[in-house]
């Protein structure tokens, strides 16, 4: 399936190498305010060769809007965008025609359909979550409208951990770090591996302020459940804590549980949710990213008939993929939340009223 959600959805298209790559977003309420600026500038954070910590790869990511609009403002209808790929060097990847690249999809893809794009990986290549960037720019355009802001940053990579989170320094940092004091650090692992022709992994921290109680479907649609799939289906991912997650699991009941008083909760373990809805508080997720598996190293692998070979990668490849994946964790929390929005206006007879009762 290429269609997420259920009331706010996209549907991507597209491939690494292919002509473009692009999205429709459907369920966008009639006379949004599309600002092509702000969408544009949101890719222009995603999109790849903008330092040496990322990809040499260069791409404009113009996003263009097909269709959805009129004179600035959304109609109500299905709104699509494309955006051409321009730099492609697809006779890089003609070594790896007949192989399979450990670590990537090529493997399972070609197994499960017989047949697969080897340039660049193609439908598994992270080069589609410019699409995903693309609508959740539109996603967080309807969420400012209700007060709803998201924020992101690298709170830890090569196992160097953030100590504070700047969401502030995040914006002007080269790799999206949370904590200037051990930013120096976190750079310095990145281009180490990258001078042995390795990669490292990260984790990037997400945060929604200004949500309203009560935005998640009980049981099936669980605000919590769809976070962590919708980070999950981001390339590269691995894991998903929310709240407190992992480290939760070592607390006692009397430390973990969140403290209710008049003003609000005590402290936040919960990352804003209970039993799958939200309360209100701050939603605080956790998404961890692996180690690029596009590595310029000798490795072992087996070809399409299953053959023993070596080989050595080429191409352009970021040597941590979570610094760009954080920007496509805001999106693919903004496309949550604008979903959890909608679905949350008809469940009591209080907002149907006020929209139909004469």
């Amino acid at each position: 399936m290429n269609t997420f959600g259920k009331k706010f959805t996209i549907t991507t298209f597209g491939e690494s190498h292919g002509k473009a790559i692009g999205c429709i977003v459907d369920g966008v309420p009639a006379g949004l305010e599309i600002d092509e600026a702000f969408i544009q500038s949101e890719l222009d954070r995603r999109k790849p060769g903008k330092s040496k910590l990322e990809t040499a790869r260069k791409e404009d990511d113009k996003v263009e809007i097909l269709s959805g609009t009129f004179e600035g403002l959304s109609t109500g209808t299905p709104i699509m965008m494309v955006i051409y790929n321009s730099n492609q060097k697809s006779r890089d990847y003609d070594n790896v025609k007949d192989l399979f690249r450990p670590g990537h999809a090529d493997f399972a893809y070609f197994h499960k359909y017989g047949i697969r794009d080897y340039r660049g990986g193609g439908r598994s290549s992270a080069r589609e979550t410019a699409a995903r960037v693309a609508a959740g720019a539109i996603a967080k355009l309807m969420l400012k409208t209700i007060g709803i802001t998201i924020e992101s940053g690298l709170c830890e990579v090569d196992g160097i951990q953030a100590h504070a989170h700047d969401f502030t320094h995040a914006k002007s940092s080269l790799l999206y770090a949370l904590d200037p004091e051990v930013e120096a650090l976190q750079e310095a692992a990145i281009m180490a591996a990258k001078n042995k022709h390795d990669s490292v992994g990260g984790v990037v921290l997400t945060v929604a302020k200004g949500t309203p109680i009560g935005l998640g479907e009980p049981l099936y649609y669980k605000l919590d459940a769809i976070l962590a799939e919708a980070m999950m289906g981001i390339n590269a991912a691995k894991a998903v804590e929310i709240g407190d997650g992992v480290a939760s699991t070592h607390l006692k009941g009397s430390e973990n549980n969140d403290a209710i008083t008049p003003s609000g909760f005590k402290t936040n373990h919960s990352g804003g949710m209970l039993g799958g809805i939200s309360n209100g508080d701050e939603i605080v997720v956790k998404t961890h990213f692996k180690p690029t598996p596009s590595i310029f190293q000798e490795q072992d692998t087996v070809n399409t008939h299953n053959e023993a070979m070596k080989f050595e990668l080429k191409g352009r490849h970021d040597p941590c993929v979570a610094i760009r994946g954080s920007i496509v964790c805001e999106a693919m929390m903004a496309l949550v939340l604008a979903d959890m929005t909608l679905l949350n206006m008809g469940k009591k007879m209080e907002h149907l009223q006020a929209i139909y009762q004469k």
